[in-house]
């Protein structure tokens, strides 16, 4: 069975919201620094540091 790695991210997000109940703007924060982080110069050490 393959799930798509977006459904497995959406339930896991969905269900860290709903248990840990974490601030509103903690979610926005992590979400645009992310975005962010993807955009930089950091992203290839990022990349590799993950893979």
């Amino acid at each position: 069975m393959q799930v798509p790695l977006w459904f497995v991210l959406l339930v896991v997000g969905y269900l860290g919201v709903k248990l840990i109940r974490p601030p509103a703007w903690l979610i926005a924060v992590l979400l645009l620094g992310g975005f962010l982080l993807a955009d930089s110069v950091l992203a290839p050490a990022i990349n590799a540091l993950v893979k």
